[in-house]
């Protein structure tokens, strides 16, 4: 993976059709996707339950691009060289999932991973101002985590914006999770953020025998951040 701030468009399989993870997989990023999202819960750090490392390791064979795995799991440490193993190339954990963050993303990085941080929407920017200089990314959740098909919190605009200051010139990107939208996409971008994770936001509409709408979407999307980046 190579750095730069181009806005990049990464579809989170969770709204896609489960019994066809492979292929949905495939069209997306036919249609555009820049990465893979997959959203790792484990019904006890939130309220659903859906992906191990197994089903990482068998859809890693038809994702080309970046897999993006956000780990909404506590603790995570004990499974983070399963998910690396699987196939992961960014390895994400909550700064509320555990007691030593430092030390996660030090085990992330070990593992030869990318290593990102995830901000539930109460957790102020300042959790890893101690930690910017181990990190890669930084996904700000823009709904409680748990669920697709939730409405943006609009307060998170602020926190991006925070987050981008203090980012500075480091190499680390800011990732948006949770009701983008061609509508909500450009106030995220123009505070700061350069990946969009969208699940319904991409996937609805669409399916593996009409992905066309898939690609509309992901335009939709990247046109509006566009738009609101060059403005």
């Amino acid at each position: 993976m190579t750095f730069d701030r181009t806005i990049r468009i990464a579809p989170s399989i969770l709204s896609a059709d489960f019994a066809a993870f492979g292929a949905e997989c495939e069209a997306i990023e036919a249609q555009g996707a820049d990465w893979v999202h997959v959203d790792v819960m484990d019904g006890h750090f939130v309220p659903n339950l859906t992906f191990g490392p197994a089903m990482v390791k068998a859809i890693r064979p038809h994702v080309k691009t970046v897999m993006d795995v956000h780990l909404m799991i506590a603790p995570a440490d004990p499974y983070l060289q399963a998910f690396a193993e699987a196939g992961a190339d960014i390895l994400t954990v909550h700064a509320e999932a555990g007691p030593h963050l430092h030390r996660s993303l030090q085990a992330v990085r070990g593992l030869g991973c990318k290593a990102g941080v995830a901000l539930n929407p109460a957790t102020p920017a300042d959790a890893i101002d101690y930690v910017l200089d181990d990190i890669d990314l930084i996904c700000v959740m823009t709904v409680n985590p748990g669920f697709g098909g939730q409405s943006f919190i609009a307060s998170q605009v602020a926190k991006v914006r925070r987050l981008r200051a203090m980012v500075g010139d480091r190499p680390v990107h800011i990732e948006i999770d949770g009701g983008v939208t061609p509508e909500t996409a450009p106030r995220v971008v123009a505070a700061g953020a350069d990946v969009l994770v969208a699940g319904s936001g991409v996937f609805k509409g669409g399916s593996v025998a009409n992905p066309g709408v898939y690609g509309d979407n992901i335009r939709a999307i990247r046109r509006a951040a566009e738009a609101a980046r060059s403005a």
